[in-house]
């Protein structure tokens, strides 16, 4: 079937974009040698893993479930990195990863003993900050919990510790990433040698258009050949950037001051990072609002007042039963998405580079009902 004849709400996967973006990563291992790893915790649709896995190295994982799901379904290299480890969780984890960072050398005491097999990490905070606006991801800010700082770095557990992993970035430029490799050589500079690889993260918006590769991979290969490292990079919005949409079927049009579109998919169910970040997501066929001839403010049906998507325009009046494709939908949208006030799930499909889609999954009553008792 094509996009228009979905049941909404629907997530679609776009299969030739997600190519496209995975293309553009495997040069990037090509030119440099590094690893590219797919950070699953902005996309884990499994069902594309045999796809991700012909490009890239494999996962990194931010606990248990999410590392049972990359060695179950891409059975590529497995990294896995959580702020502290549960220990019913520690003994499965150093069977099925290969790396496993960790956030203190507390926790590195606690567990090295369970460590033989897997190379060990410790994820270091740079002191840099290059985040504005996105406070809520800067892992840099004045008291973050993630990352050890140059203070308490203590010099004693090196013999345990094969390599250092930082992750600061988010949505951003590899000018950015240039600025926190200088603030981590001159922190951390002293210890590089001594380690094996250096994992510099997620938040590369490598295959956003205006991304400055060439610089990416200037940045890798300065640290190979300085330090003699392995690099490693854990993308996870650049994998399925502007690959997925969420289409949506407008249920009714309210006014008070201004026209409302009640749709059947919620920002804060089915896209948090609307209100999370906050951010207005692209709309196919839309603009500003008063760029376009009628202007319309897009909610949902759920009762949060606040459940609010932003304000858009269009050529044409919209009514009830139109549907409309919210853009770049791939991303922090199925993993992170809730049945709150009884919300259905959107379903989800892929469509394939001729436009013919396919559902993958759907879900129901039970979803909700299953999640409470």
């Amino acid at each position: 079937m094509k996009i228009e004849e979905l049941k909404t709400p629907c997530y679609v996967i776009d299969e030739g974009k997600l190519e496209e973006n995975l293309e553009i990563l495997k040069g990037v291992r090509e030119h440099t040698g590094c690893s590219v790893l797919l950070a699953q915790k902005a996309f884990s649709c499994f069902s594309q893993y045999p796809l991700i896995g012909k490009y890239l190295d494999g996962t990194t994982a931010s606990g248990l479930f999410e590392a049972r799901l990359g060695r179950e379904e891409m059975g590529l290299e497995n990294h896995v990195f959580a702020p502290a480890y549960r220990e019913e969780d520690f003994h499965e984890l150093v069977k099925i990863c290969d790396h496993i960072v960790f956030n203190s050398f507390s926790q590195l005491e606690k567990f090295k003993d369970c460590c033989h097999e897997v190379s060990v990490g410790i994820r270091i905070n740079p002191e840099c900050s290059t985040q504005e606006g996105h406070e809520i991801y800067d892992p840099c800010a004045p008291g973050s919990r993630l990352g050890v700082t140059l203070a308490n770095f203590k010099e004693e557990w090196l013999p345990y510790i094969s390599g250092l992993h930082f992750h600061t970035l988010c949505e951003q430029n590899a000018d950015d990433l240039k600025k926190t490799l200088e603030a981590v050589e001159t922190r951390f500079g002293k210890y590089l040698h001594g380690f094996f690889w250096l994992n510099m993260g997620g938040g590369h918006h490598i295959t956003r258009e205006d991304y400055d590769i060439g610089l990416l991979e200037k940045c890798i290969k300065r640290m190979q050949e300085k330090y003699g490292l392995h690099i490693y990079l854990e993308p996870g919005e650049a994998i399925a950037l502007n690959a997925g949409y969420l289409v949506t079927e407008v249920m009714d049009v309210v006014e008070n001051g201004i026209k409302t579109l009640i749709l059947d998919a919620s920002a804060a169910c089915h896209m948090p990072d609307v209100l999370e970040m906050p951010y207005r997501p692209p709309l196919k066929d839309s603009g500003l609002p008063g760029e376009k001839a009628f202007t319309y403010r897009l909610s949902s049906c759920t009762c949060l007042a606040g459940d609010v998507i932003g304000d858009y325009s269009f050529d044409r009046e919209i009514k009830p039963g139109d549907k409309l494709y919210f853009m770049d939908m791939a991303i922090y949208s199925m993993v992170k998405n809730n049945t709150f006030n009884g919300m259905p799930l959107p379903s989800i499909a892929v469509m394939d580079k001729g436009g013919d889609c396919r559902v993958i999954k759907e879900f129901g009553y039970e979803d909700f009902k299953g999640r409470l008792s």
